[in-house]
C-alpha cells in the first residue's frame, strides 16, 4: 500500500497516510486538530546508493532523506 503525504490547511499539520490507490485522493481528517479535508501533497522520494566504503549517498530524490524537499538537513522542516 502507498503512504502518502497530506497537509492541513486549518492548522499547518504534515502527515502521512498508508492508503490504496484508489483512496489516496478521498477527504482526510487532520490527526491533529481533526479538521475536515486535508489535501494530499506531491511526495518527493530517494534512492540511495551503498558506496564500496560503506557510505550512502543520494542518486535520485534531489533531497538528503525522504521525508523532505530540502536540499539538506538543515534546511528541513520536520
Amino acid at each position: 500500500m502507498p503512504l502518502y503525504e497530506y497537509i492541513c490547511d486549518a492548522c499547518g499539520c504534515r502527515f502521512e497516510l498508508l492508503r490504496s490507490f484508489s483512496k489516496a485522493d478521498e477527504p482526510v481528517t487532520c490527526p491533529k486538530c481533526e479538521a475536515p479535508g486535508a489535501r494530499r501533497l506531491l511526495s518527493t522520494f530517494a534512492a540511495l546508493s551503498k558506496g564500496s566504503d560503506g557510505t550512502t549517498t543520494s542518486v535520485a530524490g534531489g533531497s538528503s532523506c525522504a521525508s523532505c524537499a530540502a536540499t539538506s538537513c538543515a534546511g528541513c522542516k520536520r
